[in-house]
């Protein structure tokens, strides 16, 4: 492979110490590739201090257009020059110096790998990610995380779905799916490119050499009930846009279920803005989600019974609320409670 045919897109936002270190620390990677530094609207002075970088290409949005938006700066970028892979860390990330090698060699091994990612470590060492998941309930969460890295995710495997935070993507399969959703903003949104990707055909490749450590939530944590509303508008777009309609009769009870626990549970902490809003801002856009819908499952290559071998039929392991709610519901029933479903 040609090295001049990867960039790697890192996104700023007020984030400059964390920014310029993962910076520094692309440019020494085994593998070179072309840095794409995207300042998110910015006001910490980043800018000033890339600029003249001749390493780096800068672009800069006027205002923060979140992940997705940030990320999409620096892909449409890459595409236009000709790029054939493009790589995306999160600025608070730090990737091994084989980050990039490996990467591309897990995504090398098929033609029909359209991403590839790797092991994201939190900086104490525990995990944060060997790949997304989905269940059946409709929740998305990172295998592994919290876990010991006590080698138990060492297989070279196909996953449902990759960490926008420290991935790598083919720009063939971009231009036949699209890029990240901007509505999403942040949360979320690295599934639902997943799971399109997943439904034209695509695979997703997980290797534990391309290793990289994460400072959780250091740009989320900055604005108070973020999280809760990016959750609570978003969950439903990922499941109705991308759900093939076989699989909703057994899906959408426990989807409807989950959702509105969590709903109910950041009432009850008193999240009530950011839940409320995520509410309207969810709903106002459901008819623009269900023309991306019709869109995304018109061009579907993957069969409806490979889709479903791809979901996780349990609940997310950390969905301690849920699993007391089910156990509950099986107690009264009269049911085994050691079936996963």
């Amino acid at each position: 492979m040609k090295q001049t045919h990867i960039a790697v897109v890192v996104v700023n936002w007020n984030g400059e110490e964390d920014s310029l270190r993962c910076i520094e620390l692309l440019k020494n990677q085994t593998l070179k590739a072309q840095i794409i530094a995207v300042d998110n609207g910015s006001s910490d002075g980043f800018a000033n201090k890339v600029k003249d970088d001749t390493e780096v290409t800068l672009l800069q949005n006027e205002e923060n257009l979140g992940f997705s938006g940030g990320v999409n700066t620096g892909i449409r970028h890459a595409i236009k020059n000709g790029y054939e892979w493009v790589g995306l860390i999160n600025n608070d990330a730090a990737p091994g110096k084989k980050w990039i090698e490996e990467l591309v060699n897990s995504a090398e091994v098929n033609s029909d790998v359209g991403i590839s990612t790797g092991k994201l470590l939190k900086t104490d060492g525990a995990i944060d990610s060997t790949g997304d998941q989905y269940s059946t309930w409709g929740l998305a969460y990172p295998r592994g995380r919290d876990e010991k890295d006590d080698s138990q995710y060492e297989d070279v495997q196909e996953v449902f779905g990759a960490t926008g935070g420290a991935s790598l993507y083919r720009v063939e399969m971009l231009k036949e799916i699209g890029l990240f959703d901007e509505d999403f903003f942040a949360y979320y949104e690295d599934v639902d490119i997943s799971f399109r990707a997943q439904l034209a055909g695509w695979k997703v490749m997980y290797t534990p050499k391309a290793i990289a450590h994460h400072k959780v939530g250091a740009s989320s944590s900055k604005i108070p009930g973020f999280t809760t509303y990016m959750t609570i508008k978003n969950l439903p777009w990922l499941y109705w846009k991308n759900m093939p309609l076989s699989l909703v009769p057994k899906t959408l009870p426990r989807f409807t279920i989950a959702y509105w626990s969590i709903v109910f549970s950041s009432l009850a902490k008193g999240k009530i803005v950011p839940t409320i809003k995520g509410l309207y801002v969810s709903t106002v856009l459901s008819p623009k989600k269900l023309v991306q819908r019709y869109k995304i499952q018109r061009y579907k290559k993957a069969t409806n019974d490979y889709v479903d071998s791809i979901l996780i039929h349990d609940l997310p392991p950390n969905a301690t609320k849920l699993h007391k709610l089910r156990s509950f519901f099986r107690k009264v029933l009269g049911r085994p409670n050691n079936q996963a479903t």
